[in-house]
């Protein structure tokens, strides 16, 4: 029998969000898995508690200056950590620092053994940079657990896909002249939504240079496009060969979602878990973890994220 694949759920991981009317709201976890309840998958899977990182783990990729405003702003709960988008609510430092340990969390066991896929669905929070919070994303949980992957499990060439509406950079920048962070992102076209980068022109800078890839999608742009975009990915995620695959799944990307203009069904979401997964057995002995990233659509994340999950099991 195939190893379960490990989700992870508590109301620790739920509480991070922002509340009514914001988009970012604390059901989102609810949803997600009231569908996951009714997929039927069984022993398929193995629910997993959360857990906090620690600072030390939050400085593999946050500055100290960063880590310490947020935790004095969370203790204020009043403001913003960005410009407008993402609240210094009450709590905030300890609700994205249980985001962050939980992706590591989930890496930890993939590289024990414990199973060869996971799945973390309040996670993917990737426009937050070193440095700052940006566009809902407090800490950026992908980014700590590329560098987690390379200090404590001495891996190196850690592929981080990327199919959020949303242009991942948070992590782009995060890693743009790092040419061992491989970086695949198909994403709306920044003229049209946030955050205005992602151009096809981004390819990483210095030695990193035509190592990153990013591919920019017309409003309005379907599943026959997203394989069009997709069949780019998996050929360079194949020719890079990576160690571990971080999959960040935004179901933002779907027709419906209240703040962006793409028009993907979950199928998109269910073939590119599925791919992964394959790149995943041939180059990483099977090891990723997906995470759940935007979508503000209830039903949309809900059947995305399931979608994912179903993929992971039926790769078995």
């Amino acid at each position: 029998m195939a190893e379960p694949v490990l989700v992870y759920r508590g109301e620790e991981l739920a509480s991070y969000g922002f509340g009514d009317p914001h988009p970012f709201g604390l059901d989102r976890h609810g949803v997600f898995h009231d569908e996951l309840a009714e997929a039927g998958l069984g022993d398929s899977i193995q629910y997993t508690a959360p857990r906090a990182a620690s600072v030390d783990d939050l400085l593999l990729f946050h500055t100290a200056d960063y880590i310490d405003k947020v935790s004095r702003m969370s203790s204020e709960g009043k403001g913003f950590l960005d410009d407008g988008d993402t609240p210094a609510l009450p709590g905030i430092f300890n609700a994205a620092s249980t985001v962050v340990g939980t992706t590591l969390a989930a890496v930890d066991a993939i590289m024990r053994r414990d199973a060869e896929r996971a799945f973390v669905p309040i996670a993917g929070l990737h426009h937050a940079g070193r440095n700052c919070a940006a566009g809902f994303c407090v800490f950026n949980d992908c980014g700590v657990a590329a560098e987690h992957l390379r200090q404590k499990h001495g891996l190196r060439r850690i592929a981080y896909i990327d199919i959020d509406a949303h242009h991942g950079d948070g992590m782009f920048y995060g890693f743009e002249d790092d040419p061992d962070l491989i970086f695949a992102d198909v994403h709306e076209d920044g003229r049209y939504l946030y955050p205005g980068t992602g151009a096809e022109s981004e390819t990483g800078t210095g030695r990193a240079r035509g190592t990153k890839l990013n591919i920019a999608m017309q409003p309005g742009a379907g599943d026959d496009e997203f394989k069009k975009a997709w069949s780019r990915i998996e050929s360079y995620v194949d020719h890079a060969q990576p160690e571990f695959i971080l999959f960040q799944c935004g179901a933002d990307s779907l027709e419906g979602d209240p703040i962006t203009h793409l028009r993907y069904t979950e199928q998109a979401h269910a073939d590119a878990a599925a791919a992964l997964c394959a790149l995943a057995d041939k180059h990483c002995g099977g090891r990723i973890v997906g995470t759940g990233g935007g979508g503000y659509n209830r039903h949309n994340l809900a059947r995305a994220w399931t979608r994912v999950v179903q993929s992971f099991v039926e790769a078995g």
